[in-house]
């Protein structure tokens, strides 16, 4: 792993930043090894901690929530093979509880929300099964599509292959069928069936399955549906997509239709009166996990009201009324073989655990974080030492503790390097950082490769031909040394065709690709340039806020030049804050950052921004809201506006259209006033939000 892992609490800003980066490249790696290839790398656990870290982390520091956040996206996209399937509602994902605490804090944001104070919120509790979403349409009451989950908004449609399962009904019987209705669920292979299979393949000579997830994901997304066929693979439904009518009025009542219509539902799913009861229901099913016939992971926590799940709607890639509650962490011991020293994009030394391969929870580890110096001290972990190794949790997988008793005669305490393993030049650690970097910069090649592999990827420039491989080979023999020399390729497009694996037609191909990446929307262009704490949602937000490279390019340059009231207006976006204004305003001022992002200015077409909704009197306002909001909380009111294409911002200034008054409004409506800008009751903000609709 190439993991920059400090605890949460002991993270400055600057290595929450440098984390935060991390681990959206890491799990974004893994949603593609998931979905695309079936070929997980990593357990769900250890999967479900690299999220979790990342939520601590933006909720610690919000300011500093990137752009490609793995709490904003879902998945991978589809991939080749099977025809693209767009789902009418997007299939998005779950955040995650890992204690009783966890799901109390889940309980009491919806019941902030919502504005709720002594009312009881009732839940539906469903065993989390360990399986292969898919989404299936019905028109007529006929089966007419079915698709995979794929990113969340697109999939492959398996139509064929999911007429193959018995529990998926071709026609929908009983009463209230709406006229189009899609119905989601849960595609899994029990664990006798895995076995039977995995058994049928090594006799055959062919591909052993790792877990019942990965046999259940292969054979649903094979290309012959008669090979699905011949797989055992059973589905559990249990949720609702898009519908020209919805026809219950709780979670609970459409569990009941299903099975009316003739789908089977998970028979442990349970209605819940309150939080209590749903911490009850988490104790049982945990005991009687490892009895099941298929395997779970947790438990899915529903709010069973659906007219409260519509006020709650949606918070980045996920439901504010659902949460998948998980069960803890498994360990086991391992010999710790050796000690390497990772360099990140950002110069950081990572201490990474090489160990003796050790199976924990059906998962083959090889390699663990160490966090940083003082935890490698703290734990004294020595080479040689036998250590506990646990694959959930904050960071994943972590050594938790030494087994001092085994401790080899004539270990000694690791002294951590003080020079960078890859250019040697000296690796500081900063007053009161627990990271040391590299000085070395652009002149660090592990570092500017890092950077112009960031440059490139997929939501970057996504430049088809040139993938991390490309990017090290020609940097290395000297045709690219630098963003800007990327767009000089094509110019080398015949020395290119005579390089080993190459021809005319690949170099071509890569030429044409780069020339069609010369046209990119601004959010994109944001994004690639690598700056710290900006990532896909930061540069969208920004891309939005600005609307044209020219006026973000001037405005970065006025954060520079004037100083705090420019960085104060950058800062007052909100979703930017303070911090990411600073890291802005930082990056622009270093000239070698200025000329790089002149110089690309000067090669490229950067198209602007546009706004989230094309018409209505409140698209591109900068609206604030202040006070108490009597018939509103604060996050339904920012949503709202958000939705109409206004944007939102926590401080009042010339710049700002319009300020939302409610009780006790205090300095900024005073402000408001002074400034001569438009002033609202919630009332009349009412009224122009339904005019405006």
């Amino acid at each position: 792993m190439n993991a920059q892992l400090i605890s949460v609490e002991d993270l400055t800003e600057a290595d929450a930043r440098d984390e935060l980066a991390r681990l959206a490249a890491e799990i974004a790696r893994h949603d593609r090894a998931y979905h695309e290839r079936d070929a997980p790398e990593i357990t769900d656990a250890e999967y479900d901690a690299l999220r979790r870290r990342n939520a601590a982390i933006e909720a610690r520091f919000p300011a500093l929530v990137r752009a490609d956040s793995p709490q904003h996206r879902v998945g991978a996209a589809p991939a080749g093979g099977f025809a693209k399937a767009r789902h009418g509602v997007p299939m998005l994902s779950l955040d995650n509880a890992f204690s009783p605490d966890d799901f109390a804090e889940f309980c009491e944001r919806a019941r902030r929300f919502l504005g709720l104070k002594d009312e009881r919120l009732a839940f539906v509790g469903e065993p989390k099964i360990d399986g292969l979403s898919v989404s299936l349409t019905y028109a007529g009451g006929r089966l007419v599509r079915g698709a995979t989950r794929g990113d969340g908004n697109e999939g492959e449609d398996v139509t064929a292959n999911v007429r193959t399962l018995a529990s998926i009904p071709l026609r929908l019987k009983g009463a209230g069928v709406p006229d189009r209705i899609e119905i989601r669920g849960e595609v899994f292979m029990t664990k006798a069936d895995f076995l039977a299979l995995n058994a049928a393949q090594e006799q055959a000579g062919q591909k052993i399955f790792a877990n019942p997830r990965n046999a259940a994901a292969g054979s649903l997304r094979q290309l012959d549906a008669r090979i699905t066929a011949n797989r055992k693979l059973s589905m559990f439904a249990y949720a609702l997509g898009e519908a020209s009518e919805v026809p219950v009025d709780t979670h609970w009542h459409w569990l009941e239709r299903l099975q009316e219509w003739g789908f089977t539902v998970n028979p442990l799913s349970k209605q819940l009166t309150d939080a209590a009861d749903a911490a009850e229901f988490q104790a049982g099913i945990g005991a009687q996990r490892a009895a099941l016939p298929y395997d779970i992971d947790g438990v899915v926590y529903k709010v069973d009201d659906l007219a409260l799940q519509r006020r709650l709607g949606f918070v980045g890639r996920a439901p504010r009324w659902a949460i998948a509650w998980k069960f803890p962490a498994e360990q086991a011991t391992t010999v710790l073989e050796g000690i390497d020293i990772q360099l990140g994009r950002t110069g950081a030394l990572t201490p990474v655990a090489r160990l003796q391969p050790v199976n924990v929870g059906g998962v083959l580890v090889r390699n663990a974080t160490l966090h940083n110096e003082d935890e490698i001290a703290r734990k004294d972990v020595r080479i040689g030492d036998t250590v506990v190794l646990q694959r959930a949790g904050d960071v994943i997988p972590q050594i938790v503790a030494v087994v001092a008793e085994k401790r080899p005669a004539g270990a000694v305490p690791y002294v951590f390097p003080d020079h960078c393993p890859v250019c040697g030049s000296l690796a500081l650690r900063p007053p009161g950082e627990v990271v040391r970097r590299c000085t070395g910069g652009l002149t660090c090649q592990a570092q500017l490769e890092e950077r112009l592999i960031h440059f490139v990827s997929r939501p970057a420039f996504d430049i088809e031909g040139l993938g991390e491989k490309t990017i090290r080979e020609f940097h290395a023999d000297g045709l690219i040394a630098g963003p800007v020399d990327i767009f000089a390729l094509p110019d080398h497009e015949a020395k290119i065709a005579r390089r080993e694996g190459w021809g005319e037609v690949s170099a071509r191909n890569l030429s044409r690709a780069i020339r069609e990446r010369q046209t990119i929307p601004l959010a994109r262009f944001i994004y690639a340039l690598g700056i710290r704490r900006i990532g896909e949602a930061n540069a969208k937000l920004l891309a939005r806020h600005y609307g044209s490279f020219a006026t973000w390019r001037a405005q970065m340059q006025d954060a520079v030049q004037i100083g705090s009231e420019a960085r104060s207006d950058l800062g007052s976006i909100v979703g930017i804050g303070p911090a990411i204004a600073e890291e802005l305003a930082d990056f622009f001022a270093e000239p070698r950052n200025v000329a790089t992002v002149d110089a690309l200015a000067a090669v490229l077409t950067i198209t602007d921004a546009a706004p989230a909704n094309a018409a209505g009197e409140l698209v591109g306002k900068v609206i604030v809201f202040t006070g108490t909001l009597e018939t509103l909380t604060r996050p339904e009111a920012k949503a709202m506006a958000e939705k109409l294409g206004a944007r939102v911002t926590d401080s009042v200034s010339r710049k700002t259209d319009l300020v939302v008054v409610g009780a006790d409004a205090g300095s900024k409506a005073r402000r408001a006033a002074e400034l001569g800008v438009r002033i609202l009751t919630e009332a009349e903000w009412r009224e122009l939000v339904a005019a405006s609709s």
